[in-house]
């Protein structure tokens, strides 16, 4: 009986799952078991770690806004200046406002003193 070779959608398989972990060190790049287990491993970290930037993003931005805020005025904080940004309705995100805090502070402190009036 002749000998039947196998077919290709394995192998096809296994070399999808290679690229994808062709740059990893070691064995996580060359043992198929191993490839697959970190495959796993990078796809849910890099999941998780989507939601966590958000929040260090988040973070940085409150803290910039706050930084700059204390420095204009000892008894205004990032809160109450947030607080008076929605009592006037300025409907400017943290992000634009941590760029602006960092670009031009004045323009920072002209918004918080329009708003504390």
């Amino acid at each position: 009986m002749t000998r039947i070779k196998r077919g290709y959608i394995a192998r096809r398989r296994r070399t999808k799952i290679r690229l994808f972990a062709s740059s990893f060190r070691g064995a996580h790049s060359r043992l198929t078991r191993t490839i697959t287990q970190q495959k796993i491993r990078a796809l849910a970290s890099a999941y998780r770690d989507r939601g966590r930037q958000k929040r260090n993003f988040r973070q940085l931005w409150i803290a910039r806004i706050n930084a700059v805020i204390r420095s204009n005025n000892v008894d205004y904080s990032y809160s109450r200046f947030i607080h008076n940004l929605y009592k006037r309705q300025l409907l400017l995100n943290r992000k634009i406002l941590a760029q602006i805090a960092i670009l031009n502070r004045n323009c920072l402190y002209m918004i918080s003193n329009e708003i504390i009036k």
